[in-house]
C-alpha cells in the first residue's frame, strides 16, 4: 500500500485550487463532476489532494454541514483492492464497502468505517 491522497471537503474548490497552486506549486491534473460533486486532483508528485465540493445534497454537503471545511478521508492506494479489503475484513475492520465501486477519475475504491480505523475515514483505491 501507499499513500495516494487526502480527499479535502471544501464549499469552494476553485478558490483552494487557486491558493493551493500557489503557495505550494501544485498543479492542477484532473477535475470532473462526481456523484454530485466538483472534483479536484491536485499533484503533489508523491500523491494528491482531492478537492470534494458538493454540488447537491449529498456526503461531502452532510459533512460540511456537521463539521466545516477540512480533510474528508484518507485514501491508500493498492494494485488489488479485493485483496485489500479481503484483509481489512479478517482484520475485523468494519466495511462501508463490501465491494469495490466507481470512483472519480475511473478508480475503483472502497471505505473502511472510521470507528474501527482509529476515527478516520480510509478509502482503498486503485488505479
Amino acid at each position: 500500500m501507499r499513500f495516494d491522497h487526502a480527499g479535502i471537503a471544501t464549499d469552494d474548490a476553485e478558490g483552494l485550487t487557486e491558493l493551493f497552486e500557489t503557495v505550494f506549486d501544485v498543479p492542477l491534473v484532473h477535475e470532473e463532476e462526481f456523484d454530485g460533486m466538483d472534483v479536484r486532483f491536485l499533484d503533489l508528485e508523491s500523491g494528491y489532494f482531492e478537492l470534494l465540493e458538493p454540488r447537491e445534497g449529498g456526503t461531502i454537503a452532510r459533512y460540511l454541514e456537521r463539521n466545516g471545511p477540512g480533510i474528508h478521508h484518507l485514501a491508500l492506494g493498492t494494485d488489488d483492492i479485493e485483496r485489500a479489503l479481503a484483509s481489512a475484513r479478517e482484520a475485523g475492520i468494519d466495511l462501508i464497502d463490501e465491494e469495490p465501486r466507481g470512483g472519480a477519475w475511473e478508480h475503483e475504491v472502497a471505505f473502511l468505517h472510521p470507528k474501527s480505523t482509529g476515527g478516520v475515514l480510509i478509502e482503498f483505491v486503485e488505479h
